[in-house]
């Protein structure tokens, strides 16, 4: 009878360890790649051509983007990173290279022309926005281009202003975006804002080129504002229908909260249609399952950042975890076999 007892629990154990397990790692295997972000508003030159359309862009200057770097490019529109570039991004971009960050992927963002699409801009405060397709921890930097920029030659970090006119940390994130406020310089006629956005979890940092037209100040300055192409940033939709296209790996997004863990690990199970006694177990561990905040408007940007060390350990540890809980509740149930 004993014996009986304790195979019985020996394959309860089996069915929920290579029972819930195989749901883990099921949701890991289908767990989007997704990429970081751009700056939208001043909308970035890669978003801008993005927006247009990859396969059939607008303006002369995204088709000659697409001419020199091809679609892909533009598809990867949020992937504009360094993966090592640990607040050392002027030391390591070369001048001429800034918009694509050194990468050749990029190189058609770093044409040197004066008709890129750009965004109508006034001195004085702003707000501005940034699209993250994947959150951070970390801070953003906003330098515009030097009077007498010349956007017929090659950007060097010579022709940015030698401060940040805006710098901020941990900015919140509302509707899927940065947001920030800056007081812009008095300027006019056509320039660049550059941004770098440096992750305090991991030594990435991003890139963006946005190009602007300043109307106020400077004779000429309304003509070339109204003959400048005007640049769009791309909607939730066009981001989306993009998305399948995009060849930016995931890098590194989880949450090695272990009451994280334990709600995927009960989240997955749910999923089946039934709750397992492991997905049970992974509740009664954290306590709190079902009960954690959504990733919704006005998340603080600190309080949604993963690490590079952490890429699906999310759902990875969900899966752990799920062994684990089987184990536990296999011993659960050989001590009460052998109480009898």
């Amino acid at each position: 009878m004993h014996a009986r007892r304790r195979k019985a629990a020996a394959r309860i154990a089996t069915v929920a360890a290579f029972g819930v397990t195989p749901l883990a790692l099921t949701a890991l295997a289908a767990a989007p790649a997704v990429a970081h972000g751009s700056m939208t508003d001043p909308v970035s030159r890669v978003a801008a051509c993005f927006a247009e359309g990859p396969e059939n862009p607008k303006s002369a200057a995204c088709k000659a983007a697409v001419a020199a770097s091809g679609t892909q490019a533009l598809y990867d529109w949020n992937g504009v990173n360094i993966a090592n570039a640990a607040g050392k991004s002027k030391e390591i971009i070369p001048d001429g290279k800034l918009c694509g960050a050194g990468n050749d992927k990029y190189k058609g963002l770093d044409l040197a022309r004066a008709d890129w699409p750009a965004t109508r801009l006034t001195s004085g405060n702003r707000t501005f926005h940034y699209k993250a397709t994947a959150p951070h921890k970390g801070s953003f930097e906003l330098y515009v281009t030097r009077d007498g920029y010349d956007p017929t030659k090659p950007l060097k970090w010579s022709d940015l202003e030698s401060k940040p006119f805006a710098k901020v940390t941990d900015p919140r994130l509302e509707n899927g975006a940065y947001v920030f406020n800056g007081v812009v310089p008095v300027k006019s006629g056509r320039h660049l804002i550059y941004s770098i956005w440096q992750r305090s979890d991991s030594p990435e940092a991003f890139y963006t080129c946005s190009d602007v037209v300043f109307a106020e100040g400077g004779a000429g300055a309304g003509a070339e504002a109204s003959a400048a192409p005007t640049a769009s940033a791309p909607s939730d939709e066009e981001i989306t229908d993009g998305a399948d296209k995009s060849s930016v790996e995931h890098g590194g997004h989880g949450d090695d909260d272990p009451k994280t863990q334990a709600t995927a690990t009960a989240a997955a199970a749910a999923a089946a249609g039934t709750k397992s006694d492991t997905a049970g177990a992974a509740e009664a561990a954290d306590g709190s399952a079902g009960a954690a905040e959504p990733a919704g408007e006005s998340a603080n940007l600190a309080e949604t950042g993963g690490s590079d060390s952490t890429s699906y350990i999310a759902v990875g540890g969900a899966a752990t975890l799920a062994i684990g809980a089987a184990a536990l509740f296999a011993s659960v149930r050989r001590r009460a076999v052998g109480s009898r």
